[in-house]
Order: structure tokens, then C-alpha cells, then sequence
């Protein structure tokens, strides 16, 4: 297996193994300079070669909304903690993140990796207080007695009442 295209083929699952031992068919079949002096051949049919077939694509399924059962709370002193809270959100499990024993340069990374995540993942992210923070999932509602905050603030800066 000397083509670097076949190799390639291969590495990526749309051909097999055997191809190396088929013929190359030529760019450019040589000719005759007398045609006419050849018997009529019969018409041949294109050779293909054998590729594998592709396969179907599964699309991706969010999990069924399930009952409740777990909070997962996360008390981060560095950004390297974001991975265990991507886990846990990805897995369906509503997220408290409470970033007090964080620096605010680390906790402003966190809270854009975790707008990102919710924005990715179809959740939601509110403030509970000015250093605590609840990832929802999509099929998570959360109620509350007090009125929608408005936009005057944002995740960084409280809103001046």
C-alpha cells in the first residue's frame, strides 16, 4: 500500500485494508496509431473500486427528563475545577458554584466557561449572590418569589438598588 491516498482512505474508514491488492487503473490509457486495424471490442464496463460503505450517523439524544434527586454543590479555589463541574452539568445534575475562596481574575474565567457550557448544553445560569452562581439544565425549571432581575447588571458588577 504505496498511495498515500489510499492510506489515507483507510485511516479514515472509508475504504478497506484490501484495496492494495487491486489493479491501478491509468490516467491515460496509451493509444494505437491504428485504430482501425483493431477487432471491435466489446463495450467494458468501469471498473469501481471497493469502498466501504458509510456509516449512518446517530444523532445525539438528550437524556429523558428524570426525576430530581441531586444537587451538586462546588466550592472551586482554581479554573482547573471547571472540569468536574462540565461533568456533572453534562450529566443532567443542576451545578451551585460558590466562588468565594476563588481570586475574581479565576472566577471571571469560571463564569464565562460556565456561560459557554449552559449556552452549549441548552441550561441556564443565575446569580444567587454576588459569588454563587446555579447552572440548570434544560430540563430543570427553578422558581422564585422575588421578580425577575432586570439587565441593568451584570454577573460581575451587583446590580445598585
Amino acid at each position: 500500500m504505496s498511495n498515500p491516498l489510499k492510506k489515507t482512505m483507510v485511516f479514515l474508514g472509508l475504504a478497506e485494508e484490501g484495496l492494495e491488492d487491486e489493479p491501478v487503473a491509468q490516467a491515460a490509457p496509451e493509444r494505437d496509431p491504428a485504430p482501425a486495424a483493431q477487432p471491435a471490442k466489446q463495450p467494458q464496463q468501469a471498473v469501481r473500486p471497493a469502498v466501504a460503505p458509510l456509516r449512518r450517523v446517530t444523532p445525539v439524544r438528550n437524556p429523558a427528563p428524570q426525576a430530581m434527586n441531586e444537587i451538586f454543590t462546588v466550592h472551586p479555589t482554581a479554573y482547573r475545577d471547571a472540569q468536574v463541574i462540565a461533568e456533572s452539568f453534562r450529566d443532567g445534575i443542576p451545578v451551585i458554584m460558590n466562588l468565594s475562596r476563588m481570586s475574581d481574575e479565576e472566577a471571571k474565567r469560571l463564569i464565562d466557561f460556565s456561560s459557554g457550557l449552559t449556552l452549549g448544553l441548552n441550561g441556564r445560569i443565575e446569580r444567587v449572590t454576588s459569588k454563587v452562581f446555579l447552572l440548570t439544565p434544560e430540563h430543570i425549571e427553578v422558581g422564585s418569589d422575588e421578580p425577575a432581575p432586570e439587565a441593568d447588571g451584570s454577573f460581575f458588577v451587583a446590580p445598585s438598588a
